[in-house]
């Protein structure tokens, strides 16, 4: 009689795996209780590097996913969010981060710093007639007119705002030598010297006297220790536009620089002009967030490309002909798309009538454009004291 078969014995259950930091099972590859993923940094180096490509690729893949729509699609990123397709598109700060940080970065390889001379006001500090004094006043006023000129409906319009502020400094510098010329003459006196520390102080005045950090120190309401770092920073921005004359380009790095986080800045507060100009549309403050950082997305990516058309023309087109009117008219439809996208952005995410959008469009790009207005100005003194 034959013996049945030895059967084998069942094999055991791999023992559960557990999470190494709560002890939980594990169910995939993070943990469902605590978020720690099970694939650790102690391990295999070529293990690593492989899962950096797989990160870096997948980005790539959705950067490409992200960008025609950003630039030819106004509202369809943002409306996709809020549908909650949100994993195949790069995230709304990240995707600002990334072009205001790129495309500053080409301002600052591509844009020439402008010529002004800034030594005009020594200048007039030496004049010794009025006559004299408004003739360099309106020489360089003339200047900044035409720098003006130049800048106007290009990417460096930006710093229209602080040629601005210099034609301030200048009609005020020319102002004060006329004053002191005209009481000297009332007096019968010859016609003072040139103030030395003109230069270094460049007529910041403090107690209707020209600002000195150890003599005559600004002092407001702050603390002692905020006076003081007050005072330290007017000192070293007036210091550094002495250099200015040898190094003009350093101040223009250093200001362009500073405008991405300038921008970080002022879209929350765009995305609170929002959210009071829609506030019967009842949506959430981080949905307005979404929409501000989407639309200054759009601008890095249109005044990167702006910037870029410029590049190319000046080296494959420097002179006149076809080829330059051509990148010509590219820019020009860059720069005219801006406007036009936001208000088509405006109009397609918020959904309201065309009469109310527009005057929203109106009310909103007025009221942040004098804002940006400020804010440019405040990079660039941010840029003096940096540089």
């Amino acid at each position: 009689m034959s013996q049945p078969p030895v059967r084998d014995p069942d094999p055991q259950p791999a023992p559960e795996e557990r999470c190494r930091n709560c002890g939980v099972a594990l169910r995939g590859p993070h943990c469902h209780a605590c978020g720690q993923p099970v694939k650790g940094l102690v391990r295999p180096l070529g293990n690593l590097f492989g899962d950096v490509l797989d990160s870096v690729f997948d980005l790539d893949i959705r950067v490409f996913r992200t960008l025609p729509p950003l630039f030819a699609k106004p509202g369809f990123l943002t409306r996709e969010y809020f549908a909650g397709r949100q994993i195949r598109y790069v995230t709304p700060f990240r995707l600002f981060f990334f072009l205001a940080v790129l495309a500053f970065f080409v301002a600052q390889l591509t844009l020439d710093a402008p010529d002004i001379n800034l030594g005009d006001g020594d200048a007039i500090a030496r004049a010794t007639t009025v006559a004299e004094v408004e003739q360099v006043r309106d020489a360089k006023l003339a200047e900044l007119a035409k720098v003006k000129q130049g800048m106007t409906g290009t990417a460096a319009a930006t710093g229209i705002p602080g040629v601005e502020v210099g034609e301030q400094v200048l009609r005020e510098s020319a102002a004060a030598r006329i004053a002191e010329l005209q009481k000297a003459q009332a007096a019968g006196l010859p016609p003072p010297a040139a103030d030395t520390d003109r230069e270094n102080t460049r007529d910041v005045r403090f107690n209707d006297s020209r600002w000195d950090e150890k003599k005559n120190p600004l002092d407001t309401w702050l603390p002692g220790f905020a006076d003081r770092w007050l005072n330290a920073q007017l000192a070293r921005g007036s210091s550094n536009i002495a250099r200015l004359k040898q190094d003009p380009a350093a101040f223009k790095d250093a200001a362009l620089g500073a405008v991405p986080t300038t921008l970080f800045v002022l879209v929350p507060v765009f995305a609170l002009m929002l959210k009071l100009a829609y506030v019967f549309k009842r949506r959430l403050y981080m949905e307005h967030l979404v929409v501000a950082l989407h639309s200054h997305a759009f601008l890095c990516l249109d005044l990167l490309l702006v910037l870029l058309v410029r590049a190319l023309a000046q080296w494959l087109a420097p002179g006149e002909g076809a080829l330059a009117t051509l990148f010509a008219w590219a820019e020009g439809l860059l720069l005219a798309w801006m406007p036009i996208y936001l208000l088509l952005m405006q109009k397609r995410v918020y959904a309201q009538g065309w009469p109310m959008t527009a005057l929203k469009y109106f009310v909103l790009g007025t009221c942040y454009s004098v804002l940006l207005s400020f804010a440019v100005v405040a990079s660039m003194a941010i840029g003096l004291v940096a540089m």
